[in-house]
């Protein structure tokens, strides 16, 4: 290899050491072109370039860029999994876990995770976590349930308040629907009471009646009295009942006797004319 080549690669490496903040570094002695081209399309899934390199190259890389935790794993075949900002440290972790578990021959000498240095079995403690997301996922559920916690104990008043609104609201409802039939009904009242005359105009007219009425009687009884005093009375003595029959028996005499009496009278009138 040309020392132009050599050069370039030197470069390259240390640029891509100082740009990552989290990188494994595995032992790749044994394994088959064929299961290298597997588990870097592995783990190119989960946002890490697999990169085999030269133990001489890799150590000058690392003094440019000042990673010299890293010159400690560099001893025998090494192969470095760069992993971005984007990437999942867990994912590739369990993926070189995996592999060496299915090959027997890979193994996982440490790692760097945005700056701290790790050794083999922390980067197998690493490939134990879950995924990426279901990590955000579990610690925003950690950040939120405080939160969540404090709003449930500011809102329980608010919401014990709407309840009691709610509860008010429906009591004025219920007592809107029992006064509106008892409103129909009193409109209905004063049409009863125009029908029945008031009690005073009542009062007045009985009393009316009633001096109507006294003065009918007051005339009767002058009537009767004019009448009394025609008819004799039931006192009347005795005697004067005597002449008023007699005068009745006189003039109830025989007619025969009458014609006779005047039949004499005509005949005497006569003889004295002659």
């Amino acid at each position: 290899m040309l020392k132009t080549d050599k050069e370039q690669i030197v470069a390259e490496l240390a640029a891509d050491l100082s740009a990552a903040e989290t990188l494994i570094v595995a032992d790749y002695r044994g394994l088959k072109n064929k299961q290298l081209e597997a588990l870097r399309d592995q783990l190119l899934e989960h946002g890490a370039r697999f990169r085999i390199v030269k133990n001489t190259l890799t150590r000058r890389a690392a003094k440019q860029a000042g990673a010299e935790a890293l010159l400690v794993m560099l001893e025998g075949p090494t192969a470095i999994a760069f992993i971005e900002a984007t990437g999942d440290p867990a994912a590739v972790a369990k993926a070189l876990a995996t592999t060496a578990k299915a090959t027997n021959v890979l193994t996982l000498r440490g790692g760097i995770l945005e700056g701290k240095v790790l050794s083999g079995d922390e980067v197998d403690q690493l490939a134990t976590l879950p995924p990426f997301d279901v990590l955000r996922a579990q610690l925003v559920g950690a950040i939120v349930a405080p939160l969540t916690q404090l709003l449930v104990l500011v809102s329980a008043p608010l919401r014990d308040l709407h309840g009691l609104i709610d509860a008010r609201i429906k009591q004025l409802e219920e007592q809107e629907q029992l006064v509106e039939p008892a409103a129909a009904v009193a409109g209905e009242e004063p049409a009863t009471e125009d029908a029945t005359p008031d009690t005073g105009e009542t009062a007045d007219v009985e009393q009316a009646a009633e001096a109507e009425h006294a003065a009918e009687v007051h005339e009767a009884d002058g009537t009767s009295g004019e009448a009394a005093t025609d008819t004799p009375s039931e006192t009347d003595t005795p005697s004067d009942s005597a002449s008023a029959e007699s005068d009745d028996q006189e003039g109830s005499a025989d007619p025969a006797s009458a014609e006779s009496a005047a039949h004499e009278l005509a005949e005497t009138e006569k003889e004295e004319e002659e």
